[in-house]
């Protein structure tokens, strides 16, 4: 059976009286594996709260998450805890680095304490994950002594390490220049087609577009249009 993740009906508000906004207004999805789901729409639109809310980190107020045959708001705390742990790998577009660990440390960590990776493979999968980022110069640097961008590696080579089945990626370029911001997409994608992983990338970089297998766009909390993934542009013959 392959296993997609839908969304049925979701709404979500913040806030109360005058001060409510509607942040997801009946949004329902269904997103398939080895896909990369691109979600767009201008600042506001809601994009950011649908990531989490499909990940399992913010409550809908009505609706519900359906991800790998689990209905994701029916578990208990501990049951989705233990379901994003073992499932789940999410690109913060503010990093979420622990400030006392180094690079690599931040990578063990996940190894060994979210999915129970024996030490010597952990150690294994780590060094080539740093290989592959370009990150093991800075393997025992803590995350103050690294630029925007080399955290922001971290953070995908953390979201990556454990082969989740559900990868969420909030702005994960943002940080990068274009050559690396195209290594990280083309990572990413590769990752969730070998693996058969749901992969949804919010971004606002229309770079992106030629990468993505489906394109989401949200305004004011809900789908609007869908786009065609623009065709790459092919290099010009000399006449």
């Amino acid at each position: 059976m392959v296993q997609t993740l839908t969304a049925h009906n979701l709404r979500r508000s913040f806030g109360s009286g005058d001060t409510n906004v509607v942040a997801l207004d009946d949004v329902s999805l269904e997103l398939h594996p080895g896909e990369l789901s691109l979600l767009m729409g201008p600042s506001g639109s809601g994009k950011s709260t649908l990531l989490a809310v499909l990940s399992g980190l913010v409550p809908p107020d009505s609706g519900q998450v359906v991800a790998l045959g689990q209905k994701v708001w029916a578990l208990s705390d501990l049951q989705r805890e233990e379901f994003r742990r073992q499932s789940t790998g999410f690109v913060f577009q503010g990093y979420n680095l622990f400030p006392a660990l180094t690079v690599r440390e931040q990578l063990e960590m996940v190894l060994l304490w979210a999915v129970g990776t024996p030490p010597r493979e952990a150690e294994r999968k780590v060094e080539a994950m740093l290989d592959l980022l370009g990150l093991a110069e800075k393997a025992d640097r803590l995350p103050e002594q690294l630029s925007g961008g080399e955290k922001q590696r971290v953070a995908i080579a953390r979201a990556l390490i454990k082969d989740p089945q559900l990868l969420f990626a909030d702005e994960p370029t943002s940080a990068l220049d274009w050559q690396r911001g195209q290594q990280i997409v083309e990572l990413l994608k590769a990752s969730a087609r070998q693996r058969g992983a749901v992969l949804v990338v919010v971004s606002h970089d229309s770079r992106l577009l030629p990468y993505a297998d489906r394109v989401l766009h949200l305004e004011d909390g809900r789908f609007s249009q869908p786009e065609r993934p623009a065709a790459p542009e092919l290099p010009r013959r000399n006449p």
